[in-house]
């Protein structure tokens, strides 16, 4: 993984407005250089709440201003601040809802500074202020060591800077990859045995590994992965791949044929055949909530851990990938599927009769939220970033 990748906004681009469709996007005005000067007016969020606990513990309350808001294309949540100092914790998606009603809209009222270092980064202290240009609302930076804007070095770290989705999260799964695919499995080296013959290996056995294609590094880390089922798309029947099941992982003591590791975590019994999948699989986060930018429909396929209830930061994979028009960061909707039930109306006074009675697919709901973190050709890895109902495996996947 990539701990020391972060992300900010980018420069403000279109992205899909509504639901389904798309809008002209206004003339964006040139950037305003913002200083630190004490002039901020209006609500100031200054405690020590994240931002996605100030927009939930805000409610549905009016956003405070002299005026009314003007009307805008973009839809402000209802208790929008005129400004938000960033905490250690935030996460983009966070801030996002605190302006937004939808956190996709973040790029058309995003306005960076290209005078500034970095501009699309942001970190904790800074000071984001929700103005309005040509009656359109925009966030814009104000940066919060004191000291007017201008070209210069952030003395703070990089990696300090805020990410959009919980890192830990997304970081923790990626080390454990779930699903695999055919070239993967069929060029993963694979275990061979163990130095006592264990039918079944553990944490602290010595395993011997064969089927590198490259003298494996001393000290590598690698996943032990055991293929499982294969995952069919349930839409076209094809096969997107492989679920993957971790049981452990080792680190290279001794290379040759075969190569030695010595097993440091053990979640389950492993066995001769698994395959070795190395470890800290790079993820860029280096994006920002957004709408896709075709109509995609499609379906979670499978779930980490064997769940079969899925929840907030649940991490899931889908049926849909790069070759559908999938990116990281874009934000779909999930919807239920509607239950069918029997219209038993005209079945008699008791209604005992429902042999004849006819099937009714009721309307899918929405029930939550998901953000893909990293695509594939044909399937992605996403985050369920908010659930308001019960989540499962076949729920359908579309442009919020």
């Amino acid at each position: 993984m990539q701990g020391h990748r972060i992300l900010g906004p980018l420069l403000a681009v279109a992205v899909v407005a509504g639901c389904h469709s798309a809008a002209p996007s206004p003339e964006v005005a040139r950037p305003a250089v913002v200083n630190n000067e004490p002039t901020t007016e209006g609500t100031v969020v200054g405690d020590d709440r994240t931002a996605m606990e100030a927009a939930i513990d805000a409610g549905g309350a009016s956003r405070e201003t002299t005026e009314a808001a003007p009307r805008t294309r973009v839809p402000l949540a209802d208790n929008a601040p005129d400004s938000y100092v960033v905490k250690k914790g935030d996460t983009l998606w966070g801030i996002s809802k605190v302006f937004l009603k939808d956190p996709w809209y973040w790029p058309e009222i995003w306005q960076v500074n290209p005078q500034v270092q970095n501009p699309h980064l942001i970190y904790p202290g800074d000071t984001l202020r929700l103005v309005f240009i040509d009656g359109q609302p925009q966030i814009v930076l104000q940066r919060g060591d004191g000291v007017r804007v201008e070209p210069r070095v952030r003395s703070e770290p990089i990696d300090s800077a805020i990410t959009t989705i919980p890192y830990a999260t997304v970081a923790a799964f990626m080390s454990k990859p779930s699903v695999l695919d055919r070239d993967q499995i069929k060029t993963a080296p694979y275990v061979l045995a163990t130095r006592d013959l264990h039918v079944v290996m553990s944490e602290g056995d010595t395993v011997y590994a064969r089927g590198f294609t490259a003298p494996a590094e001393l000290g590598s880390h690698y996943n032990v992965i055991r293929v499982g089922d294969p995952l069919i798309d349930p839409d076209d029947h094809r096969l997107l791949g492989y679920d993957g099941l971790y049981t452990g992982s080792g680190h290279v003591t001794r290379q040759g044929d075969p190569t030695t590791l010595i097993m440091t975590d053990s979640s389950r019994e492993s066995r001769a055949g698994d395959k070795l999948i190395p470890g800290g699989v790079d993820v860029p986060l280096d994006f920002i909530p957004s709408a896709p930018r075709v109509s995609t429909n499609g379906r979670i396929i499978a779930v980490t851990d064997g769940v079969s209830i899925i929840g907030q930061y649940t991490v899931v994979v889908v049926n849909r990938g790069a070759r559908d028009g999938l990116a990281p960061g874009n934000v779909l909707g999930v919807f239920d599927t509607g239950p069918i039930v029997s219209d038993t109306d005209k079945k008699g006074f008791f209604n005992l009769d429902k042999l004849g009675a006819k099937k009714v697919q009721l309307p899918s709901e929405r029930t939550g939220t998901f953000m893909v973190f990293k695509t594939f050709d044909n399937i992605s890895y996403g985050l369920i970033m908010e659930a308001t109902n019960l989540i499962r495996v076949g729920d359908k996947i579309q442009n919020p």
